[in-house]
């Protein structure tokens, strides 16, 4: 058992080191100090990210992680950055990649990139977020859905505290956008039979 959970541990780590990074100084990874403002996201792009998150979620479920993934895109609202699975019950997918991110690039960078995530950010996840400065925020579907999906599972007792909430209490504005009623039903396909 403890070969399968290091092994598991193992795949993870390298899934995520896999995903595209770049330099912690700005200068290196030619991203500017201050990023221009960010773009306004077509549904081409939200429909792309929630699919390339999806995608996270999926590879990561095959190591036996919860089917959650993350990704982060940058002020072109094309470019992949970084993307996050789970890895346990306190190192969410957003958790985790918030603060990769914010140990690669410069707040003021971040505040023009996007996060895009499966499942609406828990309370957790969403004061990462914040605290790493991310600018905007896309979740496919709600925490009431993924809480329909978890029930009474002990692997992920469901708080119903809408991320909106834990951001409308900062001190700065984070946008907003979700959930995509036109994507649930593919981003809750790999939590089907999991929560059992």
């Amino acid at each position: 058992m403890k070969t399968m959970q290091k092994t598991s541990l193992l795949a993870a780590v390298c899934l995520s080191l896999l995903a595209p990074m770049q330099p912690i100084n700005a200068e290196e990874n030619n991203a500017p100090a201050s990023a221009p403002a960010s773009k306004k996201l077509t549904d081409e792009q939200i429909t792309k990210g929630l699919r390339a998150a999806n995608k996270v979620a999926i590879d990561w479920k095959k190591f036996g992680h919860h089917p959650f993934g993350a990704v982060i895109l940058a002020p072109d609202n094309n470019t992949v950055l970084m993307s996050q699975g789970n890895l346990g019950v306190v190192r969410h997918a957003e958790t985790d990649l918030s603060r990769r991110a914010a140990e690669t690039y410069t707040p003021e960078y971040l505040s023009s990139c996007t996060l895009v995530t499966t499942m609406e950010p828990c309370v957790m996840c969403a004061g990462a977020i914040y605290w790493a400065n991310i600018g905007r925020v896309v979740y496919g579907a709600t925490e009431e859905t993924l809480g329909k999906l978890t029930g009474t599972s002990k692997m992920n007792p469901t708080m119903n505290l809408p991320c909106k909430k834990v951001f409308e209490s900062g001190q700065k504005t984070i946008e907003l956008i979700g959930p995509i009623p036109a994507m649930e039903a593919e981003l809750i396909e790999p939590h089907k039979g999991f929560w059992k």
